[in-house]
């Protein structure tokens, strides 16, 4: 059996698996449904909601993102690298610990509040549309201004040479240099984050505060849980992925290439910025942006690591499922991302694109179908309850892979340009040549993606939400149990637990990715 064949196997392997996980899982649960349910006026509410909220919470991110971006690209200072991985991580950070750092410095015995209070004015209300809205801002400011950063990353230095020697000022160089770098890439920010937002789940759990701030994911997790209308969540995970679909072709049209060209890799340096009135101003963006995502996260680590020590086996038992829920997830992940990123190389632009596109239709699909639809699909063979942990991970490999794709195939891509035709003429094929060529060179960038898959996965709560059971709770839905049962001294320090369990996890595969990309 040739080495294309096996790739090509491979990749249809998970071609069909995504087809059964994205689309089979939705159809199943039609079927047990016997077709489709109308929607009711709450539903359509729900789709209202959901669209107004993911379209203030992306628009917020991005235009907040793209000052913050600018200002970090134009400012070189010590532990400017440090400080923009630390502000990232909020993007991997889990929802619940979030919702808890933001109602430590938002909530009603807030710091905001606390000052407010003290300066006789009235207390700020967290809850309903501006909190899921400043949910969503702080989970995914960090990933627009790293998408923005890297944009300002690509114009090439010889741009900013030329302009300095025209004469142009900051204003010139937005219009010129800058403006149409965003005009290409803010499209694409806006559209990520407006699907992350679509298809949201614990921060309307938690922060929506009642039926009217209620999203479509959320819609459908009550069809199930408490309605047992399966026809109904049907048709609103057909209207979510519509939603995402007509998103996504929107961002297509809108976007535009910069037109920038090429440069010879050189150093930016930037002639623009040595007035004090704009390092007065992007010292007090970057000041402003970092108190905003990192003070949230320092709150929630000195609230929780006081009560630590005294937090019940049950806790400790969830944090052990849920970190076997996130290592199965992530080698399931990796090895699919592989085997579909070769396969789209291997079939050629055209099917390629589909394969590619096929990998990327989990951003618009509901995660609690699709477990929903797995938990029927294994009814006829046990009870799916003994296999709530297996459904979680697989899920959780399924909704990451997006993010691993997008991550591993350009690399993938270079490397078969770059070092394809020498590993042909070499004989090198099959398991030799991922080993000996293709592995080595994508370290960095399969560290990268286990860092954030195992991370998403470790902090997750959704699917677990519909069908584990008291003693098979993961860490994150634990959390949630004593959040919603009062006992605040136990959530502080289960949120600490899984803080620290996410950013090291993350830190483990991204430096294991990085040492060994610099050997």
């Amino acid at each position: 059996m040739t080495a294309r064949l096996l790739v090509l196997l491979a990749g249809g392997g998970v071609a069909a698996w995504l087809i059964v996980l994205n689309f089979g899982a939705l159809g199943a649960v039609a079927w047990r449904a016997e077709g489709l349910t109308a929607l009711r006026g709450a539903d359509w509410a729900a789709v209202r909601f959901t669209l107004i909220q993911a379209l203030w919470s992306a628009a917020l991110s991005v235009l907040l993102a793209i000052p913050i971006a600018r200002a970090l690209a134009r400012r070189r200072f010590i532990g400017r690298g440090a400080l923009i991985m630390l502000m990232g991580a909020p993007f991997i950070l889990p929802t619940l610990v979030a919702v808890l750092g933001l109602l430590a410095v938002f909530g009603r015995a807030g710091l905001v509040n606390q000052g407010l209070e003290g300066l006789g004015f009235g207390r700020l209300n967290i809850f309903g549309l501006q909190g899921v809205v400043l949910a969503h801002v702080f989970y995914n400011l960090p990933l627009a201004t790293r998408i923005l950063l890297q944009g300002w990353a690509t114009i090439p230095a010889e741009r900013f040479r030329l302009g300095a020697t025209l004469g142009f000022g900051p204003r010139e160089n937005f219009r010129q240099l800058e403006w149409p770098m965003l005009r290409e890439l803010v499209p694409g920010a806006f559209l990520v984050i407006f699907l992350i937002c679509l298809t949201s789940f614990s921060v309307a759990l938690t922060m929506g505060g009642g039926p009217r701030a209620t999203t479509v994911e959320l819609a459908i997790y009550q069809a199930f849980r408490f309605d047992f209308d399966m026809g109904r969540a049907a048709m609103l995970a057909l209207v979510q992925f519509g939603l995402c679909a007509c998103a996504g072709l929107l961002a297509w049209r809108v976007s535009l290439p910069s037109g920038l060209g090429s440069g010879m890799d050189r150093p930016v340096q930037r002639f623009d910025t040595g007035t004090l009135s704009l390092r007065l101003w992007d010292g007090a963006l970057i000041v402003a942006g970092a108190l905003f995502l990192l003070v949230p996260l320092a709150l929630v680590a000195l609230r929780g690591l006081p009560h630590v020590a005294g937090l019940p086996p049950e806790v400790w038992q969830a944090a052990g499922r849920s970190l076997l829920v996130a290592l199965g997830a992530t080698g399931v992940t990796l090895a699919m991302t592989l085997a579909l990123a070769h396969a789209v190389i291997a079939v050629g632009p055209g099917r390629g694109a589909m394969l590619e596109w096929l990998g990327l239709a989990a951003l618009a699909a509901s995660p609690l179908v699709i477990g929903t639809g797995l938990y029927l699909l294994i009814r006829p063979f046990g009870n799916p309850r003994d296999f709530a942990l297996v459904v979680t991970m697989l899920v959780n490999a399924g909704m990451a892979l997006p993010f691993a794709l997008r991550l591993i195939l350009p690399g993938l891509r270079e490397v078969v340009v770059s070092q394809g035709r020498l590993a042909d003429s070499l004989g090198l094929h099959g398991w030799v040549r991922l080993r000996i060529v293709t592995l080595p060179r994508l370290r960095r960038s399969l560290g990268f993606a286990a860092g954030l898959t195992a991370a998403l996965s470790m902090g997750d709560l959704g699917v677990i939400m519909l069908f584990a059971e008291r003693e098979g709770a993961t860490l994150p839905m634990q959390l949630y149990r004593l959040m919603t049962a009062y006992r605040l001294d136990d959530a502080a320090g289960t949120a600490l637990v899984l803080l620290g369990s996410s950013l090291a996890l993350f830190w483990l595969f991204d430096a294991w990715g990085r040492r060994f990309a610099d050997a």
